[in-house]
C-alpha cells in the first residue's frame, strides 16, 4: 500500500488540478442502478461512488459493471439496487499518497478509477488513469529534457566529433555528386 508521499508536490492533493476537480457522484448503496445511470449521464461520468451514512468508500460502480452485471444478464435497473453490482471495498488512496506510487499500482493490477479520501475516510475525489497521465506527463517532458541535457553536456567533446564527421560526409557526398 502505498505511503505518503515523500518528495513535495508528489502528493495527491499536490496537484493545481485536484482542488478544481468536479466532486464525484456518490450513492447510496440501496439506490437503483437507473437512478445511478440517470446521476452518471447527467454528468457525463463513467462510475458512481457507493457511500455509506458517513460518505465513506464501501464500493464502486462503472459503466462496465452496469453493462456486464445489469444489462448482460438481463436484470431491472429499475428494481436493482447498486449493493447488488458494485465492486465492493475498492483500493481507495489517501490523499497525501504519492501519485507515482498509485499510477504504478492502477497499470499492475489493472484498474482505472481510484477514490481519494481524506484522513477520515471521505471521499474527496475519484482519479482516473487519464487523470495520472495529464498530471505526469509534463513531469517526465522535464525528467527527459533534463537527462538530454545532461547528456550532451557530459558527452559534448563526442558531439563535436560526431557532428564534424556527419558534417564532412555530407560535404564529401556533395561534392563527389558534383564531380561526377
Amino acid at each position: 500500500m502505498p505511503g505518503e508521499a515523500k518528495r513535495p508536490g508528489n502528493r495527491l492533493m499536490d496537484r493545481p488540478e485536484y482542488k478544481s476537480k468536479q466532486k464525484p457522484l456518490t450513492q447510496s448503496p440501496d439506490t437503483t442502478v437507473f437512478d445511478a445511470v440517470t446521476g452518471m449521464a447527467e454528468k457525463n461520468y463513467g462510475s458512481v461512488i457507493v457511500v455509506d451514512p458517513d460518505n465513506k468508500v464501501i464500493g464502486v460502480v462503472t459503466e462496465r459493471d452496469v453493462m456486464n452485471k445489469v444489462v448482460g444478464k438481463e436484470l431491472d435497473p429499475k428494481t436493482t439496487p447498486l449493493s447488488a453490482i458494485m465492486t465492493k471495498d475498492p483500493r481507495v488512496a489517501q490523499e497525501t499518497d504519492d501519485l507515482l506510487d498509485w499510477l504504478r499500482i492502477m497499470s499492475n493490477e489493472r484498474f482505472r478509477r481510484l477514490p481519494v479520501v481524506d484522513s477520515d475516510g471521505r471521499i474527496k475525489a475519484m482519479f482516473t488513469q487519464g487523470d495520472f497521465v495529464s498530471y505526469t506527463w509534463p513531469d517526465l517532458i522535464y525528467q527527459m529534457k533534463s537527462i538530454a541535457t545532461a547528456t550532451v553536456t557530459k558527452n559534448w567533446p563526442l558531439f563535436l566529433i560526431g557532428g564534424g564527421i556527419a558534417l564532412y560526409s555530407i560535404a564529401m557526398v556533395i561534392v563527389m555528386g558534383i564531380i561526377n
